[in-house]
């Protein structure tokens, strides 16, 4: 499968996530079937790459994250296509990686976001919650479809202080900035970062989480990026494959501020805990 664009696939995203708040060469056997009415597919009992947690280094124009190797049920974009022997999708894909040196992102909720785990949804602030603040800046890596290769477990990496485990991989993924349709939204965008469940109310949410909503140049050689997508986006995937109830997450809200000029460097920091 190729590297995805982003900005095809994550607009079909968020004209799904409207439409609910209004109203490979080869072939498997065993691929889940193509749903019409939904641009989503869920990939079952696979190895697959998780992006949502990962930090990413930048080259040349592309954003490569350091992402988990599960194995599991994942959710992605279908991502289909015709191949010479019928329609084929993400899965389809996935699984030919299987023997064949690669794997692909798809999505889970990672679980140690749930309440009372060591990690956060961090929401970098758009329009409509920026309050006395202002909208971050949209810069993040994004992974959903993205190519992983194999031979970078248990290897070193540019970017990377050590060496990869061999349960971690590199993935090779776009990256989403205010120029990209559908990155973001009113609410803005949301990453994961670490948390202190156990620290005093109002310090749980790391400062340095929230620092990544102001990368200065995203796309710049050696740029470090987090993974990301616009709010909502994890909550709904997540309700999409594991069905509800959604767990109570534990979640933080940035505030980015600009300094005087009109070209001031914008900084963020927490603004609020907002678990539940």
């Amino acid at each position: 499968m190729r590297i995805v664009n982003w900005v095809i696939g994550y607009m079909s995203i968020i004209a799904t996530l409207q439409l609910i708040t209004t109203v490979a060469a080869f072939g498997f056997q065993n691929d889940p079937a193509l749903d019409p009415n939904t641009p989503f597919v869920v990939c079952e009992d696979q190895k697959y790459a998780l992006c949502a947690e990962a930090s990413c280094f930048v080259y040349d124009g592309v954003a490569y994250c350091k992402c988990d190797v599960l194995k599991g049920d994942s959710i992605s974009l279908q991502d289909d296509f015709f191949s010479p022997i019928g329609e084929r999708n993400v899965c389809s894909v996935n699984q030919q990686g299987k023997t064949n040196g690669y794997m692909v992102s798809t999505f889970s909720l990672p679980p140690g976001v749930i309440k009372g785990g060591p990690a956060a949804i961090y929401t970098c602030p758009g329009s409509a919650d920026a309050g006395t603040g202002v909208a971050a800046p949209v810069g993040f890596g994004q992974c959903d479809g993205g190519i992983c290769f194999k031979s970078t477990k248990g290897q070193r990496f540019p970017g990377f202080d050590a060496a990869l485990k061999n349960d971690e991989i590199i993935c090779s993924c776009p990256i989403s900035t205010d120029a990209t349709s559908g990155s973001s939204d009113s609410l803005g965008y949301q990453v994961f970062g670490a948390y202190n469940p156990t620290a005093a109310k109002g310090s749980r949410c790391d400062p340095s989480a929230c620092a990544s909503c102001s990368v200065p140049n995203p796309t710049a050689n050696g740029a470090t990026l987090l993974v990301g997508a616009a709010t909502g986006v994890p909550k709904f995937l997540t309700l999409r494959l594991d069905g509800p109830p959604l767990p109570d997450l534990n979640e933080c809200l940035c505030r980015c501020t600009q300094a005087p000029g009109p070209n001031g460097a914008i900084s963020c920091t927490v603004a609020k805990d907002t678990t539940p």
